[in-house]
């Protein structure tokens, strides 16, 4: 097991120093980082490409692309949004002044998946960068040329201010029972758990970015074709390991059928009519994965797709038509898998949303603007998206994360620099005049008159109604 105690000393010792503070050296991590994913794209792209089978054009608008501009654009507006916010002074404490202002946190951990093992380990670094911090990065073992790669390039373009510890389980847990300042971890539930118990007992504050069973609701008011296509790139990107894909369609029966016809047509224009001869289609992760995902499409009806390869870990996008009770309704599927569930109209399908988890995104095609005023106010979700699955992470000033068991804090842009800080009050009071004395004891009734008038509500005398 590699010994993670000095990695977590040296950021200790790097953040102790005070270096991290100033604006000079947060934009030259910044810069600094920008500068690896350029340099070293190839490298990344490749590791990429080894541990998911993801397509360099992939890797790089999901994963080095989307760091690059994460990271841009934390720089572009760091100076601004670090600017200190003057705060109004009530009259019983004036003359005076009062501001609050972003501090950095300290030392951060941030564990990251496997399924997006560059982006979802990197975008958070560069918040906590931004903030002041040091971080100390866990990448995923079940990606392990990623993960080999950030440990070769981190330490030459990063030194200082962050730190990668490689391994698995037992090092992750040896990280969870050290003293961070913030602890960002995206995974599944039960690791999560963990997590946060682990966090307990340093009273460590944690983001956790999770997943659930994003639903899709489709209705007849929509271009069937135009949403049939981009929710097979959602669904299917990454071969289905993304944690905002849409995870099933709710529809009435009336919809399903044109919109599987739809949807099997836009499977074979983005991959193929065979998706294991795409090289812009992905793999699934490991053998356990693989076998889980199989199990799920047998214990369910196949209305398109199916075909897979144990030996490449190759699994063609399926359509499943599933029956109640079935496996593949119950978990979060992250894979191939979509399937499509007949309702009897938008009230049953918000219906069916609440009666589950708080899902990460909702996403809701509909021309309808009644349909679309149900969900806003019918439902809760961390991302309500319409028309389109996903893309909203394509936006820098939304804040990503999940709401319930779908996750607890955001991030992204000012919402990173806001998680990976604190909010520290400042208040600045002069010696004179010293108004202070009419708050001092002895309390005398002029005193008393003085104060019921500065701290009773607007148009109101105490004892008087």
């Amino acid at each position: 097991m590699q010994t993670v105690a000095p990695a977590v000393a040296r950021s200790r010792e790097v953040f102790d120093s005070g270096i991290t503070r100033p604006l000079a050296w947060r934009l030259e991590q910044l810069s600094n980082l920008r500068r690896m994913l350029i340099e070293r794209r190839d490298d990344f792209a490749a590791a990429l490409g080894s541990d998911l089978g993801k397509h360099a054009t992939e890797a790089q608008l999901t994963e080095i692309g989307f760091v690059t501009a994460e990271a841009a654009h934390l720089a572009k507006n760091l100076q601004a949004w670090l600017r200190p916010r003057p705060v109004p002074v009530p009259l019983s404490v004036q003359p005076a002044k009062a501001w609050t202002e972003l501090t950095p946190l300290g030392v951060v951990l941030v564990i990251g998946p496997w399924n997006y093992p560059l982006q979802l380990l990197l975008a958070p670094l560069a918040g906590a960068l931004a903030a002041g911090n040091t971080v100390v990065l866990k990448p995923s073992e079940h990606a392990p040329a990623t993960s080999a790669a950030l440990a070769r390039w981190i330490p030459e373009y990063l030194a200082g201010a962050a730190e990668v510890v490689q391994g698995g389980i037992p090092e992750t847990t040896a990280l969870l029972a050290m003293r961070f300042d913030h602890i960002f971890f995206t995974g599944g539930e039960v690791a999560a758990k963990a997590v946060l118990r682990a966090a307990a007992e340093n009273l460590t504050p944690v983001t956790l970015e999770l997943g659930g069973k994003s639903p899709a609701y489709v209705d007849a008011s929509t271009d069937l074709a135009r949403a049939a296509k981009r929710i097979a790139w959602g669904r299917f990107l990454n071969a289905g390991q993304t944690c905002v894909a849409p995870d099933y369609i709710l529809a009435t029966e009336d919809v399903l059928v044109p919109l599987e016809c739809e949807l099997v047509k836009a499977i074979r224009a983005l991959f193929g009519a065979d998706s294991a001869l795409s090289e812009s289609y992905g793999r699934i992760v490991n053998d356990q994965h693989f076998a889980r995902l199989a199990a799920l499409a047998d214990g369910s009806t196949v209305a398109h797709g199916g075909e897979r390869d144990a030996a490449s870990r190759h699994f063609a996008p399926t359509l499943l038509r599933p029956a109640p009770g079935d496996t593949v309704m119950g978990e979060e599927i992250f894979g191939p898998l979509l399937p499509l569930v007949p309702v009897a109209g938008r009230d049953e399908a918000i219906r069916m949303i609440n009666d589950g988890a708080k899902p990460l995104a909702l996403y809701v095609f509909s021309n309808d603007p009644e349909t679309r005023r149900a969900f806003s106010e019918r439902t809760s979700s961390g991302a309500l998206c319409f028309d389109v699955p996903a893309a909203h992470l394509l936006v820098p000033g939304l804040p990503f994360g999940g709401v319930g068991g779908s996750g607890m804090g955001a991030y992204h842009g000012k919402h990173s620099l806001r998680t990976f800080s604190h909010e520290r009050s400042t208040l600045s009071k002069p010696h004179w005049p010293e108004t202070l004395e009419l708050i001092f004891p002895p309390y005398t009734r002029a005193k008393h008159r003085i104060i019921s008038s500065l701290v009773a509500p607007a148009g109101k005398r105490p004892g008087k109604r």
